[in-house]
């Protein structure tokens, strides 16, 4: 789909919804998202925070760093 059918389905779905909460979440969240800056809290970290970072990353993928979807629930049940 072009940019310019996007931003036609887009107009359209909005000049369907006739509910003003629904419309305000909309204009809210598009009005978050076209004034977000990518990378704005990547840059805002010091080398050993970014360092740090890819290290867990990197250890996530290894299968023994898992925790079972179980286990979780058990240690956190008390909570939840």
């Amino acid at each position: 789909m072009t940019s310019t059918e996007l931003k036609t389905n887009f107009h359209q779905l909005i000049d369907e919804i006739n509910n003003d909460d629904l419309l305000h979440q909309f204009y809210e969240l598009m009005n978050a998202a076209k004034n977000r800056t990518d990378g704005l809290l990547w840059d805002n970290l010091s080398v050993q925070e970014k360092q740090e970072l890819i290290q867990t990353v990197n250890e996530s993928y290894q299968d023994e760093n898992l925790v079972s979807h179980h286990e979780v629930i058990l240690k956190n049940n008390k909570w939840l």
